[in-house]
């Protein structure tokens, strides 16, 4: 059971992109926002000069910010906070995915690239069909999976039977998120291959 929950683990962490930079930049702004406003605080205390403007200096501004403002800045100063904070709460709340998909594996975690994937269902496209490699491309996104075939002139394709072949690939691969495979043969063919 542990080693099922490392496996787990470590394939999440393979899959899902960091929230550490965002994190970290965040963190930064704020620290130093809030340091500077202790250090003009600490200098108000001392009766110093100001760095940059006293805690009264401000709080005047700020409390004249609505009359010595035109209103569409305040619109658009509150649209680009708003926008910001929603940035924020996304970045925190959704798990960013990474191409990369896990293979059902009983004794260890194996992460594979969607690259790596649509190399390997492109050729498995190219042999069903006879055809040679730059004639089949493949893309895998999310869910799906898209192969492009394109004939040699004057001979056709069976897209059945490549279908049948993209099916049976992936599914040999057991991957954790399903992905549906869609064949398109294109019309022009390829002269000469």
């Amino acid at each position: 059971m542990n080693q099922e929950r490392s496996i787990r683990r470590v394939v999440r962490r393979e899959t899902h992109s960091s929230r550490a930079a965002a994190s970290i930049l965040t963190a930064a702004l704020l620290a130093a926002g809030l340091l500077w406003l202790a250090v003009e605080a600490v200098l108000a205390l001392l009766r110093e000069s100001p760095l940059l403007a006293s805690p009264g200096q401000l709080g005047r501004w700020l409390t004249g910010l609505p009359a010595n403002t035109v209103p569409a800045g305040l619109v658009a100063a509150g649209a680009g906070l708003a926008m910001l904070g929603l940035f924020l709460l996304g970045a925190a709340l959704l798990g960013g995915r990474r191409p990369r998909r896990s293979l059902r594996s009983g004794r260890s975690a194996v992460v594979v690239d969607d690259a790596v994937i649509a190399a390997a269902v492109s050729r498995r496209a190219r042999l069903a069909a006879g055809l040679t490699p730059g004639q089949v491309t493949t893309t895998v996104s999310g869910r799906s999976v898209r192969v492009q075939v394109r004939p040699t002139s004057g001979v056709p394709v069976d897209r059945d039977a490549v279908h049948g072949a993209v099916d049976r690939e992936l599914h040999s691969y057991e991957l954790d998120r399903p992905a549906t495979p869609t064949v398109h043969v294109l019309k022009e063919g390829a002269v000469g291959q």
